[in-house]
């Protein structure tokens, strides 16, 4: 099996911590977010991994690099014009006779994908939402059967939202529905959009299914960041408890390598990571990026960047890389 991981986008709703690297390297509970993701289908047999790149795509080259990925490839897609366009742009990686699992690599979500080894069917994953006009949607018969794909009704179809996790066993088929839209300049909100694509295998008689979600963990704002880094602590096995001089930790919290603390309170809900120093501190709901500084601060539901200086602050923030805020 091929794994695509479209990471093109700019992460707009992020900044300003999207300014200096791409959204599926920010980090929460001690790993990136496409760690995260990666874990999610680390029980399948995986034969290599196609990124799609374009925003600061050299930050995830060097993150490849740097975390020696192997048969791992980066695509770049230097003018986005949709999601089909993006996985268009991997087809000649992947052959018709090795399924394909496509997720998007920049939401986190709690789902067993154990199952697709056995599938017999492609499958799409899928969550019901109150707002289905803001999604793709699958309208599915009585047997669970995919009957039509709809990009962002705004008429109500259906409300079983796809949650960006595809799983292709038709490889051809997706391959030539790809083509068609190119080829035939087929566009919905002026981009290629790959549930078009699904849409077409779909009334060519490929047979889809869909399976529910478990959870669908939102990482789109700074705001639901750090609702997602409390719920990914709550459950992670990486949270960590070390001994810090007049310190109090309460979990779940994760604590990076070289990390410093004093006189402070931490937690709950709190990712420090590597080579951050905090004194004399309260901490609670927040992200401390690398190599960041906090003294003399009570904050919560804060997120702050790497490399940051934060001195006398009390209440809560968003503060970017290299960013010094004194109070």
């Amino acid at each position: 099996m091929k794994v695509i991981l479209p990471v093109a986008g700019t992460g707009s709703r992020l900044r300003p911590f999207t300014l200096t690297r791409p959204k599926c390297l920010l980090s929460i509970a001690g790993q990136t977010l496409i760690e995260h993701i990666c874990d999610s289908f680390a029980s399948l047999d995986v034969t290599g991994k196609i990124l799609v790149a374009g925003y600061l795509s050299n930050c995830i080259e060097q993150f490849v690099k740097e975390k020696n990925w192997q048969n791992t490839k980066i695509v770049l897609q230097e003018n986005p014009q949709g999601l089909g366009e993006a996985i268009s742009l991997c087809m000649s990686s992947v052959s018709d006779d090795e399924p394909l699992l496509i997720i998007l690599g920049d939401t986190l979500f709690e789902a067993d994908l154990s199952f697709l080894a056995t599938a017999e069917t492609n499958v799409l994953l899928t969550r019901k939402v109150e707002d289905p006009r803001r999604f793709g949607v699958a309208v599915t018969d009585a047997s669970g059967k995919v009957t039509k794909l709809v990009e962002k009704p705004q008429e109500f179809v259906s409300d079983e939202a796809l949650v960006g996790i595809y799983y292709i066993k038709d490889v051809a088929a997706l391959r030539a529905s790809l083509n068609y839209l190119i080829e035939n300049n087929i566009r919905t909100r002026n981009e290629y959009q790959l549930t078009d694509a699904l849409q077409k295998m779909v009334a060519d008689g490929y047979v889809f299914k869909t399976s529910p979600l478990a959870a669908w963990l939102d990482c789109g704002t700074p705001e639901t960041l750090l609702e997602t880094n409390g719920t990914v602590l709550a459950k992670s096995t990486k949270t960590s408890a070390p001994e810090f001089p007049n310190t109090t930790i309460i979990q779940p919290c994760y604590f990076g390598e070289g990390v410093e603390i004093k006189d402070s309170v931490i937690g709950p809900n709190v990712t420090v990571d590597a080579g951050v120093k905090i004194a004399s501190s309260k901490i609670s709901d927040s992200l401390v990026g690398a190599g960041s500084v906090v003294e003399n601060s009570d904050i919560k539901l804060t997120a702050i960047g790497e490399n940051a200086v934060v001195r006398n602050m009390k209440g809560r923030g968003f503060i970017g890389d290299y960013t010094i805020v004194e109070q």
